[in-house]
């Protein structure tokens, strides 16, 4: 073991040289990459130079999430607190589905939903748990509300038309969703959406009562705190009275920018969230612990309990339900994904996991500053956002961001919103600082320059 943790430092300090020397890894062409790495297996053992030369390689021609030259996704940086907890859960190796065999663990996991249930004005009947990720943790919610508005789907099956609402820009997690429960992704009825990408509350309205005139059974609504590709907050508090009115579940969204929660500055954006039924965060995302990191918790346990528990005595030997996080979670075996945030919120306190999300905003707020003051640039998005929406010099932004990348300059997507398609930076990463978010701009517009486009 102790060569191996050699080893590890060595693979790590040629990892962290990669990312400064080289930020954005030279892109191997899909095609040819069974040809360009030795990735396949032999009959006899590798020694251990050559194991060593591989692995290096495999590093170099790896994406860089955590280089100052990454705004590709919705995640990124390295936060070394936070990359501690993780490998000390891959040391100590605990399922988290019962208290005997995870222990504090389980104390650590359910301290981190009890604060976040507190924060967000949750009553004292309310819990959650870790998820495989954000669509999952959107899976659960939806099941979940299923379950309380038709209990007989999960022994009979759905036997009767039922409906559930999302905008047009939230996440493509729900109509998978709605596959998944037996509900169908035709009954997923696209609400509109205003300029900015936020859910029409008047329309939500019109159209849950157009179904419940055609006999359907709406019993879902989504909202979204952080829409992909323009970042936009729906009103909850709108939403939540349409929610009330015909009695639906409201599910938050918030596995991108929901962490605002634990900002004083910016907890107003999902103002109402107290009206929810469930609410969703990926702590991967805006506080930058690693893959992954997906949180669900729900206003009244007993829906975890009632969609997810199961009984096995082989496994359930000790302590009461409470402790025994398999009868509230969707998976039986579970890595511990809760150290990884335990430890990066521990060691910075409530301060400094509120420092982590202003700090976005801010770098958010000088992109766009740059932007506005720069007439090559038209800006598509808007304050209140982590996601930078824009064009340079009228260059289609696909082809310009599939250059950049070609070329090994930055990696930066694209998206697109209204039939308009833009670059679309984010400020996630969390290595970044000011002068990594003009690099980027000063970066393109040299790319620019010397290329013929």
């Amino acid at each position: 073991m102790t060569k191996d943790l050699t080893l590890f430092t060595e693979l790590v300090d040629y990892l962290i040289s990669e990312e400064k020397n080289n930020p954005v890894a030279t892109p191997i062409d899909s095609s040819l990459l069974y040809d360009t790495l030795d990735l396949s297996f032999n009959e006899d053992p590798m020694i251990d130079e050559d194991f060593t030369k591989t692995l290096k390689s495999i590093i170099k021609s790896t994406p860089k999430t955590a280089s100052t030259s990454f705004f590709n996704q919705l995640f990124g940086g390295r936060i070394n607190r936070a990359t501690l907890g993780d490998l000390l859960a891959v040391m100590l190796n605990n399922s988290m589905y019962t208290y005997k065999v995870a222990g504090p663990q389980v104390g650590i996991e359910k301290t981190i939903l009890k604060t976040i249930c507190n924060s967000i004005g949750y009553p004292n009947t309310a819990d959650g748990t870790f998820a495989p990720g954000g669509s999952m943790s959107n899976y659960m919610a939806v099941l979940m509300a299923r379950d309380r508005y038709n209990p007989a789907a999960k022994t009979q099956g759905i036997t009767h038309k039922m409906t559930l609402y999302t905008s047009k820009a939230s996440h493509y997690s729900i109509a998978k969703n709605a596959s998944f429960i037996g509900v169908g992704r035709d009954q997923v009825r696209a609400i509109k959406t205003n300029d900015k990408g936020e859910m029409l509350a008047s329309d939500l309205d019109a159209q849950i009562a157009k179904d419940l005139e055609q006999g359907y059974q709406p019993f879902f609504v989504n909202a979204t705190a952080g829409t992909t590709v323009l970042g936009a907050f729906d009103d909850v508090t709108s939403i939540s009275k349409v929610c009330k009115k015909h009695d639906i579940w409201l599910h938050l969204d918030g596995a991108y920018c929901g962490s605002v929660i634990f900002s004083d500055d910016y907890k107003h954006l999902v103002k109402g969230i107290e009206h929810t039924n469930s609410f969703s965060v990926n702590a991967h995302k805006m506080l930058g612990t690693p893959l992954s990191c997906s949180i669900i918790v729900t206003k009244d346990k007993k829906h975890l309990y009632q969609s997810f528990s199961n009984e096995a005595e082989y496994l359930y030997q000790t302590n009461d339900d409470d402790f025994n996080l398999g009868k509230t979670s969707l998976q039986c075996g579970r890595r511990n994904d809760a150290l990884k945030l335990w430890t990066l919120w521990k060691s910075v306190g409530n301060k400094g996991i509120k420092n982590i999300v202003n700090h976005q905003f801010h770098l958010a707020d000088i992109a766009r500053d740059y932007i506005k003051k720069h007439p090559d640039y038209t800006l598509y998005s808007f304050d209140n956002s982590i996601s930078v929406c824009f064009n340079y010099k009228d260059i289609p932004a696909n082809k310009l961001c599939t250059a950049l990348y070609n070329d090994a300059e930055l990696m930066v997507g694209f998206g697109n919103f209204n039939n308009q398609e833009f670059v679309r930076m984010v400020t996630i990463n969390s290595c970044l600082q000011e002068k990594d978010i003009i690099n980027f701009f000063n970066n393109i517009e040299k790319f620019v320059s010397s290329t013929d486009f």
